[in-house]
């Protein structure tokens, strides 16, 4: 029977839920049943499994890697287009013979890889049927076979990357007769490497120092960095080096063969035969556990708080950064990303970094609360030629409307979500050219796993302790663990696990270097089956267990600011955002309010008295006098000049103020002309007549034809193209 009917068979045995997890696994998505043969057939293709092979933990990748060893020495090299019309099962290998080649005889560690193969039958790794053969998939071979950590044979290595004269020089150095030809000369040479009695008394008469360093070598692989080689440019064949590697040991072993190059630049490799002699068995590398946190970890004190600041200044700024857009919406460029300039002017109003600036536009558009939105370029009457390409900018998307009501803790969810399942590291940068760019296309394809691991490292330190700089290394080493093939098709890794820490305290997933009860919740989302919808119930309800209730009302100081402890209800923040300016956010949010601010909410359509009612139903205390004398003040003064529709006029009953508003120097840009005691005329329209004369410090309002008052609103608009 075929693996692909095993398989099936395999499958048929398994629930309608565990079937779409393996499909979801694989990268599909499903809303009905998949039969179990058409999902055979899926798992068996190559893309599929080596999406499977780079999920591996180290373990599981090193017990692939040493069945793909095996069956290389079994069944030979692999076919050509072997992934194509071969059946996996024709290179089936003893399962005995990869658990002794993985763990030797030692009872615990047998048992270890014994588990590690029943793990990997749960991933379709190793295919069915299951007893005392190892079967895997086609890509395993494809991509496994030189991984195991154990060197080529030494005849191998010798024909490929050596001339003559080296392998005289070793015969030579074993003390072996001289003789006419290369081929002599090396089958001399291979016949005392390949005797294990001969390559150990050949040890034992040598340095110590040069025994133990072998025995070092091929504990942790075959391959070890040395200049006792050099390789020609052209030839590609190596020579040993005139001068030397100043490592003795290391020019000891090469000399009588027993470290041979291993035809990359700089490394050498110990033939398996020899290996073998040292370890009496081959072994391949074989890390079944995890490395260990240091012991001396910083306390975690004050991390909840840490925490809870993130998570409320995330949400906040995330808002405000899309009510930003809204009011003067940023330009896409052509060649992609957002406008550079846009981008810091938006940092400017936010008070943030443009760093954090530009990774909360990546989010929200990840989030699909911002969208692009191309205004259409109206045709001029008669106009027959092509009309400009439309301009493009960011704009809130109707969802954003929906999220904005919702509680916080839904809010930040749909954030962190989108971050953890995103293939891009958004706040690195150290490989780009020029400055950087918000809303470029994500070109991390391992960031997912990456932060999986980065989470998995900090989900095992001891409760209470915190990874500081010094326990970066092990971050890394343990992440890489999780993940290795995502670590090492990262160029710097140290830079992307930095980055990725730092993303994750702006979030409040981790605090003080350790992770928060959101970050735990968000971990065990991770590592739960992958399905299309995943729940996200046990995030909302660990945000909610680590933010406090939202607040509905303010303490309002006689310094003229308004602080409300911890994160305002969406009604107080919009009254409290339409009337002064945010001066601070995190544990408590401060707002401070001047004439300005209070003449822009008198602009909205409020009046004095509207605005002190509503600021005293939120005020936890009576409003201090200070609050009064502001907005009554500017109340007195707001609207005591006109600007009047009809290309436009300004009029005030105040001759004074006419007068000298006709000779400001900083208005003649408006061309004013007075017609009358009481009133001037503007030469440019009414929108830029009102923007001057605040800039010039004045409290003008706009009136009808009718001489009523126009409450000026901004049109809500939302983006248009998905």
């Amino acid at each position: 029977m075929s693996t692909e009917r095993h398989l099936a068979a395999w499958l048929k045995a398994k629930a309608p839920g565990e079937l779409r997890a393996l499909l979801a696994g694989a990268g599909y998505v499903s809303n009905g049943d998949i039969s179990p043969r058409d999902l055979a057939r899926l798992l068996l293709q190559y893309p599929v499994a080596l999406n499977a092979l780079n999920s591996c933990t180290l373990p599981e990748v090193e017990a692939l890697a040493a069945v793909a060893w095996l069956a290389a020495r079994r069944h030979g090299d692999l076919p050509s287009h072997y992934w194509h019309g071969h059946d996996p099962g024709d290179r089936a290998v003893p399962r005995a013979d990869v658990v002794g080649l993985l763990a030797g005889s030692e009872p615990g560690a047998r048992a270890d890889a014994e588990a590690v193969l029943d793990g990997l039958a749960g991933k379709v790794l190793v295919l069915p049927p299951y007893g005392k053969s190892v079967v895997v998939p086609n890509a395993v071979h494809l991509h496994l076979t030189d991984a195991a950590g154990l060197g080529r044979q030494a005849g191998e290595l010798m024909s490929a990357h050596f001339n003559a004269p080296e392998v005289h020089r070793i015969a030579g150095a074993l003390g072996l007769g001289k003789v006419g030809t290369r081929e002599v000369a090396q089958r001399n040479v291979l016949a005392v490497l390949t005797d294990q009695a001969r390559v150990r008394e050949l040890l034992a008469e040598g340095p110590a120092a040069a025994q133990e360093w072998l025995a070092n070598i091929v504990r942790n692989g075959a391959r070890v960095r040395t200049h006792v080689f050099k390789t020609d440019a052209y030839s590609a064949k190596s020579s040993f080096r005139v001068s030397g590697s100043a490592d003795a040991n290391t020019e000891w072993l090469a000399a009588r063969g027993l470290l041979l190059p291993a035809g990359a630049p700089e490394v050498a490799e110990v033939p398996i035969e020899v290996a073998t002699a040292v370890l009496g068995e081959p072994r391949a590398r074989f890390h079944p556990r995890p490395p260990s946190p240091p012991l001396e970890l910083p306390d975690i004190s004050g991390a909840d708080g840490s925490a809870q600041a993130a998570a409320l200044a995330a949400v906040s700024q995330i808002d405000r950064l899309i009510a930003a857009c809204a009011v003067q919406p940023p330009s896409v460029r052509k060649s992609g990303g957002l406008a550079v300039r846009d981008t810091k002017r938006l940092a400017k109003t936010l008070g943030l970094a443009e760093e954090i600036t530009r990774f909360w536009l990546d989010l929200t558009v990840q989030a699909g609360l911002l969208g692009a939105h191309a205004e259409p370029v109206p045709r001029p009457k008669g106009h027959r030629g092509k009309l400009p390409e439309p301009v493009v900018t960011l704009l809130p998307t109707s969802a954003y409307d929906e999220w904005r009501t919702g509680r916080t803790e839904e809010r930040l969810v749909r954030i962190i979500v989108g971050w953890a399942s995103v293939d891009a590291i958004f706040t690195y940068t150290a490989d780009q050219d020029g400055p950087p760019v918000a809303l470029t296309e994500p070109d991390h394809p391992y960031a997912v796993g990456v932060r999986y691991a980065v989470l998995e490292a900090l989900g095992a330190l001891p409760p209470g302790k915190g990874s500081g700089q010094d326990a970066l290394p092990y971050l890394v080493a343990r992440a890489t663990w999780h993940r290795p093939h995502h670590a090492a098709d990262m160029p710097d890794m140290m830079g992307c696990l930095t980055a990725t820490l730092r993303e994750a305290e702006l979030l409040g997933v981790v605090a003080r270097g350790a992770l928060t009860q959101l970050g735990h919740a968000l971990l065990d989302l991770l590592r739960a089956p992958e399905t299309s919808d995943p729940s996200t119930e046990t995030l909302v309800a660990a945000l909610a267990d680590m933010l406090p209730a939202p607040q509905v009302t303010a303490f309002f100081q006689a310094d003229l600011t308004a602080v409300v402890r911890g994160t305002p209800e969406a009604a107080l923040a919009d009254l409290l955002d339409g009337m002064a300016a945010r001066e601070s956010e995190g544990h408590a949010v401060v707002w401070r309010f001047s004439p300005a601010s209070v003449r822009h909410a008198l602009d909205l359509g409020h009046d004095a008295t509207d605005l002190l009612e509503r600021l005293a139903a939120v005020a936890e205390a009576p409003l201090p006098q200070p609050f009064e004398y502001l907005i009554k003040d500017v109340g007195r003064v707001h609207g005591r000049m006109r600007v009047v529709r009809s290309g436009c006029c300004i009029r005030s009953d105040d001759e004074t103020l006419i007068d000298e508003l006709a000779g400001t120097r900083a208005l003649r840009a408006l061309g004013l002309r007075k017609i009358a005691p009481t009133v001037l005329i503007s030469s440019v329209g009414e929108a830029e007549t009102l923007a001057a004369l605040r800039a010039a410090g004045h409290t003008p309002v706009l009136e009808a034809e009718t001489g009523a008052t126009v409450v000026e609103r901004t049109a809500t608009r939302r983006a248009n193209l998905s």
